[in-house]
């Protein structure tokens, strides 16, 4: 299926027709749900990744990293939970839109990374041990990484109303 099959078959689609009968205020709201998500998924990505990139240090990493992974999961769901239905309700505008073509795949990207980043040694280690100079370097990469995909995305998405 195409990029703009599949788009045409989620403005058709029973959810797309959903969104679209919930009345005026209902893209607005669930907007507001998405920009929400958003903010709280960047804004723990945000603190997380700077102090993995030196900021803080004062603050043990162990104790950053539980709240703020905890909250970006939440903002994450939250922004995909309202995106799919808001993409829904006019996903044929955004055939052959370029920044469609930015947006997903960065947030696929940031995943990716995200997974590679608590699946190795030096995250496992920041929570029983300071970490050794190379473990600091590896999770700063991760953390530049997540910025730049994350912040691509954020662009990438913001950008889509504008094409």
């Amino acid at each position: 299926m195409s990029q703009a099959q599949f788009l045409l078959w989620l403005e058709g689609s029973g959810l797309g027709q959903f969104t679209r009968s919930l009345g005026v205020w209902s893209y607005g709201t669930i907007n507001l749900i998405h920009i929400l998500g958003i903010t709280a998924l960047f804004g723990s990505i945000l603190l997380l990744d700077l102090r993995l990139l030196g900021a803080w240090r004062q603050v043990p990493l162990a104790v950053l990293s539980g709240p703020t992974t905890f909250m970006a999961r939440i903002g994450f769901a939250l922004a995909v939970c309202s995106g799919i239905p808001m993409l829904s309700v006019n996903a044929g505008e955004y055939i052959g839109n370029p920044f469609l073509l930015v947006k997903f795949p960065a947030i696929g990207l940031a995943l990716l990374n995200v997974w590679l980043v608590h699946r190795s040694q030096a995250w496992r280690a920041h929570r029983v041990r300071e970490l050794m100079p190379r473990e600091r370097l590896r999770l700063a990469l991760g953390a530049a990484l997540s910025l730049t995909f994350w912040l691509t995305a954020i662009t990438g998405g913001r950008m889509l109303g504008y094409w």
